[in-house]
């Protein structure tokens, strides 16, 4: 179903298409096609609802000022059967629509009959698309990189299948190569060390205590046997336990963060089933590779790249870059139509190369859309957190949720865009204040269910939208809250195709923040009965618009605070 706004603005851009043809067919416009104009919200409010720049946009091809095409399109403009009340010509040649308030009560009906659909649209036509996120080296606790990536991906996830599209969560787990061979080193080192061999540590083992923990828990299971085997063999069962132990822990982890994945792929099975050399082969066969100094090479260059990139290092292991080529065109092999990468800073250089190797080996890149995620700072007391608790190298995810909640945690790391650096205020997070933006919006669902408790003692129940005369809504304040209703599912296709869920945490924020205004001016139990009808309806739109906000962003949804 359309939703109220795009009914409105279709009927808008129906009319300024039907005033522009007709000023042509008249003799008064000189045109070969009409532009993509937009028809936009103006940023002050005296500008109008909404201002179209299509004046603008064909003054090149009419050979007339701005302005004058402008007012030739308005005294063709035919608004009947629109909301609009009236036209104006603005700055340099904007043409203003002022509509009739009425407009915006057209929403009821459409919140009421849908609720928790309220929002869904069918933008997404059912694509398959695949959003890739965390894939954190099953080595270690996740840390603040993955925590933000956690609740980006899975909230990108969730705005995708809101517009329409069938979104699958996917997490790589990197359990081949180096980081793997590096583990295997660390887990025997403290095995040795913790049945009292003096060893060294290897100086590019994993430092962390869980790795220590993780071996005292082998060692309860299978005592010293391990002692007199060989190295390859000891470290095998040593990787084989450890993985199956910190996987089990990461899927725990962010299960109780809300992050729920359809599939957990293993980079192993890239090398298993042979994706890595049919990728080679196929590159090669195509003139990407060359050989030099015994390594196997991509021509990266060729993609824009500085300098090229080994794909087969000179000992005949595969490069991290090689296994990740061939994972993506499983992805593409898969059938998926897009695929999302949610990335570190530091993965800001692979960008380019591996979009390369995409086109290269026959798929769109442009179905490749790699977001990159900006760090993360923890401050507490107005200082720089530094130390875990635990690790004593860093806070982990765990350690956050435990200190100030899931909602907090996963609302404050979608609230800026993925590229802005994100200063997270453990001590907001924490707090029960109106300064806290997810106390704000999960305390304004939390006031209109408490409306509605007392209402329902009284024996009331919220009237059925026919009922209620919407006109008697005509205060500022109730007219904004309406109109940020009529806007949400707009925000959810928009924040959905741009890959943008702060949008929502944005919107949330705002649409509590102008419920919160109305409710502290405006009584909704009054003793004009019609009015308190339309106030009730309003509250209950209110309602379900903000639970799908907290719903969509992974939150709760309280009804008392």
């Amino acid at each position: 179903m359309q939703s109220v706004l795009e009914r409105v603005k279709s009927g808008i851009v129906q009319a300024i298409n039907g005033a522009v043809l007709q000023a042509r067919e008249e003799g008064k416009l000189n045109f070969e096609t009409i532009p993509e104009f937009v028809l936009e919200v103006p940023r002050e409010k005296e500008h109008g609802d909404f201002a179209t720049n299509i004046a603008m946009l064909l003054s090149r091809q009419a050979k007339m000022a701005p302005r004058q095409i402008a007012d030739i399109i308005n005294g063709y403009l035919a608004t009947e059967g629109t909301w609009v009340a009236k036209t104006e010509i603005a700055g340099p040649g904007f043409i203003n629509f002022y509509f009739d308030n009425k407009w915006v009560y057209e929403v009821f009906p459409q919140i009421m009959e849908q609720e928790d659909n309220y929002g869904n649209s069918n933008v997404g036509e059912g694509k398959k698309v695949q959003v890739e996120f965390v894939s954190a080296n099953p080595t270690g606790l996740l840390h603040m990189g993955n925590a933000r990536g956690a609740a980006l991906g899975d909230t990108m996830a969730s705005l995708l299948s809101a517009a329409g599209f069938d979104a699958k969560r996917e997490f790589y787990i990197n359990d081949a190569g180096n980081q793997i061979e590096n583990f295997g080193k660390s887990l025997e080192a403290r095995y040795f060390q913790q049945l009292g061999q003096d060893v060294p540590f290897p100086e590019e083992g994993y430092h962390g205590q869980d790795i220590i923990d993780t071996v005292k828990g082998f060692i309860a299971k299978e005592g010293d046997k391990f002692l007199e085997m060989d190295s390859a063999q000891r470290k095998e069962a040593l990787i084989k336990y450890a993985l199956t132990e910190k996987l089990d822990a990461i899927k725990t982890v962010l299960g109780e963060f809300g992050v729920n994945y359809d599939v957990w792929f293993s980079e192993q099975t890239l090398h298993d089933s042979g994706a890595i050399g049919g990728v080679l082969k196929e590159l090669r066969e195509k003139g990407y590779l060359y050989e030099k100094e015994g390594a196997v090479w991509l021509k990266t260059t060729e993609f824009g790249d500085e300098k090229d990139e080994v794909l087969i290092r000179s000992n005949g292991t595969p490069t991290y870059f090689a296994a990740d080529i061939a994972y993506h065109k499983n992805k593409f092999d898969r059938g998926f139509n897009w695929v999302i990468n949610i990335w570190g800073a530091d993965h800001h250089g692979h960008v380019r190369r591996l979009k390369g190797a995409m086109n290269a080996l026959g798929y769109n890149a442009d179905n490749l859309d790699i977001v990159i995620m900006q760090l993360v700072r923890l401050f507490k007391g107005g200082e720089i957190v530094r130390m875990s608790k635990r690790s004593g190298e860093f806070i982990s995810l765990q350690d956050l949720v435990a200190e100030v909640g899931r909602d907090a945690a996963r609302y404050f790391f979608v609230m800026r865009s993925a590229d802005s650096h994100l200063d997270f205020d453990m001590d907001l997070a924490k707090s029960e204040s109106t300064d806290n933006p997810v106390y704000y919006i999960q305390y304004a669902h939390a006031r209109i269910c408490s409306i509605f408790r007392q209402l329902q003692e009284k024996g009331g129940t919220v009237p059925a939208v026919e009922e209620c005369n919407f006109s008697l809504l005509h205060e500022e304040a109730e007219l904004d809250l309406i109109r940020k209703l009529v806007d949400f599912p707009t925000e959810v296709s928009e924040a959905a195709l741009s890959l943008e869920p702060h949008r929502i945490a944005r919107y949330a924020h705002e649409l509590a923040g102008l419920f919160h205004s109305f409710y502290n001016s405006h009584r909704v139990m009054v003793d004009e009965v019609e009015l308190q009808k339309a106030r009730l309806v309003l509250l209950k739109c209110t309602q379900v618009v903000v639970r799908r906000a907290l719903i969509l962003l992974g939150l709760s949804v309280p009804e008392s605070m």
